[in-house]
């Protein structure tokens, strides 16, 4: 089972990542792991931290040559802001705990219920895992997936279609036209392939950190070139969507997924939502719509597999709303920590690493194999019975 687990804090010395059941042969390219840690940094509206850390991953275990082994890939990202922070942050006895402790939970953040559950009097200790910092890590275990992924011509892209009350239609993504899209993004400092919506949600976000705010938004993640057949109807647990639904809701400050057009689907009746199947010699099966998001009784059903993920306002606000200071027990504003006033951009880059995730462990579940050639064994034996008894053309 491909699995992979993070570990480290905020301002701690490192993150730590390891990944867990990818096969044995998959290349491996660490130049292309730190790009991918480089986009989650990019988008108008990051904070002071990205200024400082420039995000490396060691790989230390279970890659050689440049090929995965089969065993646990493990890596290090190491944290450049930690010299500012070795004395709060350091394992051993602090001088200064008692005058740099973390008491004025802020709403919104996991401090207060964190502290509650785990009995923290200084909620520091719950800030600096819960903090977005860590999804750096998942973004380099993501760059693995992708790689693996890109073997069998599936490859996953985002983009952001609203920031604030600043909104845009999403384009319609597959595998045609999925490296374009890649190249107009690149021209977006929002990650957003609309040039008017960029520059609405550039002002957008200058008018709300002039004003002490933070701003959410909306971003679509999808993967295209996936195979009919990922996921399974016969249980709750083995439903594709489901899996999805839950790794985009993992990210910080992500409140609502959907898949395909599922919000929008609620609204009409059925002749108007459900994507009709065709069927012609050049095409063989073939849809003309995509509303259902590539995704079926909870199995994918060849096309774009996509979701949206919505994300909250970053809860540190420079302007601090009201909250408790528990050590005295009296009204006080919340903590303010460094901060990001719009990471839109970045968390549609951390949905990418978990769609890769998704898609991958899904694959692995299908086509399973302990070298890549067996998996690609499998795989190949399984277009060809589509192509045959189904009359598939895509894969």
């Amino acid at each position: 089972m491909l699995n992979f687990q993070t570990s480290g804090e905020s301002h701690g010395p490192a993150l730590v990542g390891i990944v867990t059941g990818l096969p044995a042969g998959v290349p491996i390219e660490a130049e292309f792991i730190d790009h991918e840690m480089w986009r989650r940094q990019q988008g108008y509206g990051r904070g002071g931290r990205m200024t400082i850390e420039q995000d490396r991953a060691e790989l230390l275990s279970g890659v050689r040559h440049k090929l995965s082994l089969g065993s646990p890939i493990s890596f290090m990202i190491a944290n450049r802001d930690h010299k500012n922070w070795q004395e709060i942050m350091k394992a051993g006895e602090c001088a200064l705990l008692e005058t740099r402790q973390v008491t004025a939970p802020r709403p919104g953040h996991a401090d207060l219920p964190g502290a509650i559950k785990y009995h923290h009097r200084d909620m520091r200790n719950v800030l600096e895992r819960a903090s977005a910092r860590e999804t750096a890590a998942r973004v380099a275990a993501g760059a693995i997936f992708k790689q693996f992924l890109a073997l069998f011509n599936i490859y996953i892209y985002s983009q952001v279609i609203a920031i604030g009350a600043v909104s845009c239609q999403g384009r319609e993504v597959d595998l045609s036209n999925w490296e374009l899209l890649q190249e107009d993004l690149k021209a977006s400092a929002v990650h957003c392939a609309d040039p008017a919506a960029t520059q609405a949600m550039i002002a957008a976000i200058d008018a709300a950190r002039l004003e002490g705010e933070s701003l959410g938004g909306c971003f679509e993640v999808g993967a295209v070139g996936v195979p009919p057949g990922l996921g399974s109807y016969v249980s709750w647990d083995t439903k594709l969507d489901a899996a999805l639904a839950a790794l985009l809701m993992s990210i910080p400050a992500i409140k609502a997924a959907e898949i395909g057009d599922g919000v929008l689907n609620a609204k009409l009746t059925g002749s108007q939502v459900h994507d009709e199947i065709f069927h012609d010699t050049k095409h063989g099966i073939y849809r003309r719509t995509n509303r259902a998001g590539g995704l079926e009784g909870g199995v994918s059903n060849g096309e774009t597999v996509w979701a949206r993920g919505y994300m909250k306002p970053i809860p540190t606000l420079y302007k601090p709303l009201h909250s408790v200071d528990t050590r005295m027990w009296e009204e006080t504003r919340a903590s303010v920590e460094r901060s990001d006033i719009c990471a839109v951009p970045a968390a549609a880059v951390v949905a990418e690493a978990m769609m890769a995730f998704g898609i991958a462990r899904a694959f692995l579940e299908k086509f399973s194999g302990d070298h890549v050639e067996q998996v690609w064994n499998c795989y190949d034996s399984y277009r060809k019975y589509m192509k045959k008894v189904w009359q598939w053309e895509k894969i």
